[in-house]
This record gives C-alpha cells, sequence and structure tokens, in this order.
C-alpha cells in the first residue's frame, strides 16, 4: 500500500508539473521535475562562498587572517551573540535575491531561500544545538508596509528543516528606526540602542537562541536584539544570516 501511495504520488506531481510547470525563484527558467525552488546553477550561485569568514562576525577575512579574538573589523566592537554565520558574502545573484526579499512580493521568495539555505547548511545549523530559533523583527510599521517580515519566512524555513520551534512573538521591536543603511557605521551602534525587547512569555532561561536576519554588516542590530534576548536569559546566542555585507 505504501509503494502504491507513493507511485500515485509521483505521477500526481509529474501531471501537475506538465500542467503548471516550475520556474526558478531566481531567474525564472523553467524548472525540471526534479528540481525545487531554484534551477541548478541559481542553487550553485547562491549557496557558493569562496572565501574563508570570521566566526565571530561571519565577514570575508584574507586566507592567514588571526581570527581568534575577531578579524579587523569586528575585534574592537562588543557583541551580545556568540558567534555569526552566513550563507555567502552579498555580492552577485545572493544580493539580488536579498533585494527582492524586502519587497511586499517577496514572502514566497523568501521561503524559497531559507529552504536552500537550511538545506545546504544543515549539519552546521544543527552544529548549534539551538533550542529555539527567533528572527530579527520588524517595527509594526514597518511590517504592515512590506506585508511581512523577510526574516521571520527565512527563519521558519531554518526551524522547519532543524525540527525546531521558531518564536517570531518571542521578541518584539519597540522602537522606530532609521534604515540602519542610511546610518554611518559609526552610527550604527546608537540608532537601533533599546529597539528590542524580549516579550513576557518568552521562556528563554539557559536556552541557546538561534537568531535569523537577511543581512549583517557592522553587526549592530543583531547584537542589539542578542541583548534583549540574554536579559530575558538566553545563555547562547548564534546569529545566521543569508549574507554579510561589507557596507
Amino acid at each position: 500500500m505504501t509503494e502504491h501511495r507513493r507511485l500515485v504520488q509521483t505521477l500526481a506531481k509529474g501531471l501537475l508539473h506538465l500542467v503548471y510547470p516550475g520556474i526558478c525563484g531566481a531567474c525564472g527558467r523553467s524548472l525540471t521535475l526534479h528540481q525545487s525552488g531554484f534551477c541548478d546553477s541559481c542553487c550553485a550561485a547562491l549557496t557558493a562562498d569562496p572565501y574563508p569568514t570570521c566566526p565571530r562576525c561571519a565577514g570575508t577575512i584574507g586566507p592567514f587572517a588571526q581570527t581568534e579574538s575577531g578579524c579587523t573589523r569586528c575585534r574592537d566592537s562588543r557583541f551580545h551573540f556568540e558567534q555569526a554565520m552566513r550563507l555567502g558574502p552579498y555580492e552577485g545573484l545572493l544580493r539580488d535575491v536579498i533585494l527582492r526579499l524586502k519587497k511586499s512580493s517577496g514572502e514566497a521568495l523568501a521561503d524559497l531561500a531559507g529552504r536552500l539555505w537550511a538545506a545546504h547548511s544543515e549539519s552546521k545549523l544543527r552544529d548549534i544545538r539551538a533550542d529555539v530559533v527567533i528572527p530579527v523583527p520588524l517595527h509594526w510599521w514597518r511590517r504592515w508596509s512590506r506585508g511581512y517580515n523577510q526574516s521571520e519566512a527565512l527563519a521558519r524555513a531554518v526551524a522547519r528543516r532543524l525540527g525546531l520551534p521558531c518564536r517570531p512573538g518571542w521578541l518584539g521591536r519597540i522602537r522606530y528606526t532609521p534604515l540602519q543603511t542610511r546610518q554611518t557605521p559609526a552610527g550604527r551602534p546608537a540608532n537601533v540602542r533599546g529597539a528590542f525587547r524580549a516579550r513576557k512569555r518568552a521562556t528563554l532561561h539557559s536556552r541557546t537562541v538561534l537568531l535569523i536576519d537577511d543581512v549583517l554588516t557592522t553587526g549592530s542590530t543583531a547584537s542589539e536584539a542578542a541583548r534583549a534576548l540574554r536579559e530575558a536569559g538566553a545563555a547562547r546566542i548564534i546569529v545566521a544570516v543569508l549574507a554579510h555585507s561589507v557596507g
């Protein structure tokens, strides 16, 4: 019976593909029956990271860089998270996809990107041994304007793959802040200071949190979000982002 059901599902999937052929979420080309979300070429481009990275801030470093205390960019910065990891650098196709995620029409693409990310980085993400996945929240006004939070869509996809609870309601953005991309690097920490607060219902005591965002640049936003989680009792906070940007 199980074999018969599997055959029926395979035939149904093939028929559905003939009637409604899938297209790549990145380039728009038609997908084959065995492809899902992105074509092979785009999958390779989105998951390629040819550079060594700093284990503290996920920034690109040279092949012989000393990173015991972080890289030259983050060594003097105080973070409230233990480490950061990325899918890749903020360039090329990955950058193009992330920019599309920030539009109101990007929710489905965010889910596809999150699933690809989780599948590609599953072993690294599991090694964190997180107890819960939490996305960096948007202020309610920005979320209402956009229609969704891209970091939450990414977090849900990652949590499903890891079999972990996703708790977007455990962390709130309590203060509207101008876009970080419009601030100088020196002004970014002050721009987000005090912008986050853990909710009273959040049960974070002694837990390890996987904090999800789309992009990390100076680490100021992730650090401030991590500070709020730590104040609520979280023991460890590991940041995971789609991309690290240098600008």
